[in-house]
């Protein structure tokens, strides 16, 4: 089965997509999907919905789809609430099992979301602890026995640059310590072996890669040897072992379960099953192999034509996730321009222009066109005029 099936995705005539690392494009089985989920579902079967349609059970049911791609053992993901909220999860309970340890390893190149989610967390624990923020390269080093908890995002948001998850994992582990990973930008972008690195939790987001739409719910992985023994500190009525019960003291359900919080976002959580289907039969190995290709053919073609642009990303495809970046001092205009003509990527402070290359649906004709459409806005100065300069909400 190919690889490229563009024709499963909803996208306009002649629109090149590289943001498929910030919002994947719609898969053409979801709206037809969530319109059923809308009227026969909600509309026709109303609360009994829960059962005859097996909303109650579509967390873990998604979270085993989405776990084959991260190399996660059946039963061991679950989804539901944001990531943020999936990231204090699992860096609670990694404290919770380290309580006599008071660091917290991340680094410079995390997202800041994650390194928000700590300092409150720590504020509002009030134990001592410390987080340390370190250069990516550093981080090996830092983490000694005093650390209680390693939280790192495999792949760089803005560079692509992506550690070695087996390598830091072993040191965590080493020296003690808890290995939390966040896969924002690598699940349905890179191979990822979770249950062969034996990292303890593992977080991220769907509406990247995954194409589960905007406001996708994030998932959360739990090593299964541990999972009966983590201590949820958001103690959500879907997390108890038996909801219905309506007891008065909480009881941690088996495994994986007890991370459930809230009540699923069932049509949210529909349109990204159906999105899964564009997955079926893609081996990850498959799939990196024809990203790298992607990525390089990008590479050359825009240091060929653009030298006023340098790359931000590693040039060693080894290090690099499934994107590209260059720096430009006018990123966010030329960007700006760049989409005027359907090449869509993204801007990311202070001057990263930023391109992601998902071969479900970008192909090598694609990489050429938007490196020919890129030199024309550099060599032309096309990216100056008002309307690209202007700097808009989101960016």
């Amino acid at each position: 089965m190919s690889i490229y099936r563009k024709h499963l995705f909803d996208l306009p005539e002649g629109m090149i997509y590289l943001d498929g690392n910030s919002l994947g494009p719609l898969p053409k089985s979801v709206p037809a999907r969530v319109a059923q989920a809308v009227s026969a579902e909600w509309g026709g079967n109303l609360i009994k919905g829960w059962n005859l349609d097996g909303w109650m059970a579509q967390p873990s049911r998604v979270g085993d789809l989405v776990g084959r791609l991260i190399g996660a053992p059946a039963g061991s993901v679950v989804m539901g609430d944001t990531l943020s909220i999936k990231v204090y999860q699992a860096l609670s309970a990694a404290l919770q099992m380290r309580s006599e340890r008071r660091v917290v390893i991340s680094d410079s190149g995390n997202f800041p979301t994650d390194l928000y989610m700590a300092e409150g967390l720590i504020r509002h624990l009030g134990h001592g602890h410390e987080l340390r923020v370190v250069a990516p390269e550093e981080v090996t080093e830092a983490i000694t026995d005093q650390v209680a908890a390693v939280i790192l995002t495999q792949v760089d948001y803005r560079t692509g640059r992506m550690h070695d998850m087996a390598d830091i994992t072993a040191r965590a582990h080493a020296a003690g310590a808890v290995m939390i990973w966040d896969l924002a930008h690598s699940a349905g972008a890179v191979p990822v072996d979770l249950a062969g690195c034996k990292a303890e939790f593992a977080v991220g987001c769907t509406y990247k890669y995954l194409n589960g739409g905007p406001g996708a719910p994030a998932f959360i992985y739990i090593r299964p040897d541990i999972a009966d023994a983590v201590q949820p500190a958001l103690a959500g009525w879907l997390g108890h072992e038996a909801p219905f019960a309506f007891d008065l003291d909480y009881r941690p359900a088996p495994g994986v379960e007890r991370m459930r919080v809230g009540t699923p976002p069932v049509l949210q959580m529909t349109a990204l099953e159906a999105a899964m289907e564009a997955w079926e039969g893609v081996e990850m190995a498959e799939l990196r192999a024809a990203s790298v290709a992607l990525c390089e053919t990008f590479i050359a073609e825009v240091e060929a034509r653009c030298p006023e642009l340098t790359l931000a990303s590693p040039r060693d495809a080894a290090r690099r996730g499934s994107q590209v970046s260059f720096r430009f001092e006018q990123g966010y205009a030329a960007m700006q321009a760049l989409i005027a003509r359907d090449v869509i990527g993204d801007f990311r402070a202070p001057d990263i222009m930023r391109f992601g290359f998902t071969p479900l649906y970008v192909g090598a004709d694609d990489v050429t066109r938007a490196a020919e459409v890129l030199e024309e806005v550099i060599k032309d100065r096309l990216w100056d005029r008002p309307e690209y300069l202007a700097r808009q909400r989101v960016t």
